[in-house]
């Protein structure tokens, strides 16, 4: 068993400090969810961490051009790059992203460093950007930055187990920028992501941990890194994928993954988790009750709690 609690790299400062009118509230996330979290009564299993460091500009050129990355931390963010990226720029926004980005490196690294403590970025908004710009709610491209400074640092290898409803492509368009992507993150196993339905899905999603299994064990995978999208839910505003009942499952089945996975290595498996998509705009509580809902199987799967989750979904 892992720690019983899970520790979590938040800050205030990572999410927008007033309403906005954005067609997507991730950029609020973090709080929300926190607060969520707090009002249900379980914000006791989390640890929370939120004196790490923000990133410098270029922390950001890791994965980014300079144009790019100068005129979104810039007095304003030039026209070419706001169509695409489908939120309100204002300055309070590109300073959240300095946060939420540095919150996926420094959970990551923890979990590396302590493998028997599961860690916690409660961020999104990463996964569709490209080197060139910030595209559909995503600025950056924060698992490609996150795990080239872990590899440059520490030589070691991530995969990332994508459950947002939309294909992740920010790390298959960043190979031909990041000159050593590829040893960061395998090409062949290191961005799980499913694009099927219902119990097609969920026998997919075994499948692909079957092959992950493989190299972890040969240590060519030395990470996971969870992103249990809820924008995957049938309900979900961008949605079509699964039931709440399956949705739920594939936290079941990913979990109990891990958990056997560590019993037949007999060694701890980093792992760390980040939210990804969820978008309701009639009750975003809803998005919000199906991250706890995931958060309580890893509670109850891999760090020895009881909590039930008929009080959140």
């Amino acid at each position: 068993m892992k720690n019983p609690k899970i520790k979590t790299f938040y800050t205030e400062k990572m999410s927008l400090s007033i309403e906005n009118d954005n067609s997507s509230l991730s950029p609020e996330k973090p709080k929300k969810l926190i607060e969520y979290l707090t009002e249900k009564g379980l914000i006791e299993h989390f640890a929370i961490e939120g004196s790490f460091m923000p990133f410098d500009k270029e922390d950001f050129y890791i994965a980014h051009c300079k144009e790019y990355v100068d005129s979104f931390f810039s007095d304003e963010l030039e026209k070419k790059y706001k169509t695409l990226l489908g939120l309100n720029w204002s300055k309070e926004f590109a300073e959240t992203t300095r946060y939420t980005n540095a919150s996926l490196y420094y959970s990551i690294l923890h979990s590396v460093e302590n493998p028997d403590v599961v860690c916690f970025s409660p961020t999104s908004g990463f996964h569709h950007a490209t080197p060139k710009k910030g595209v559909l709610y995503c600025s950056f491209s924060g698992q490609v930055i996150a795990s080239m400074k872990i590899y440059r640092e520490l030589g070691l290898s991530g995969c990332y187990i994508d459950l947002d409803g939309h294909y992740g492509n920010s790390i298959d368009n960043s190979y031909g920028f990041v000159n050593d992507l590829d040893k960061a993150i395998l090409p062949e196993i290191g961005n799980i992501n499913i694009q099927s339905t219902h119990k097609e899905y969920l026998d997919e999603l075994e499948q692909r941990l079957k092959t992950l299994e493989k190299y972890v064990a040969e240590g060519k995978i030395h990470y996971l890194v969870f992103c249990h999208g809820a924008d995957s839910h049938e309900s979900d505003d961008l949605g079509r994928q699964l039931t709440t009942e399956e949705w739920i499952k594939c936290s079941e089945i990913f979990y109990s993954f891990v958990l056997e996975l560590q019993q037949r290595l007999q060694r701890q498996i980093p792992l760390c988790l980040s939210l990804f998509g969820g978008y309701r705009k009639d009750d975003y509580n809803e998005v919000l009750s199906l991250h706890t809902a995931d958060l309580i199987q890893c509670l109850n799967t891999l760090c020895g709690q009881s909590i039930l989750t008929k009080s959140v979904v």
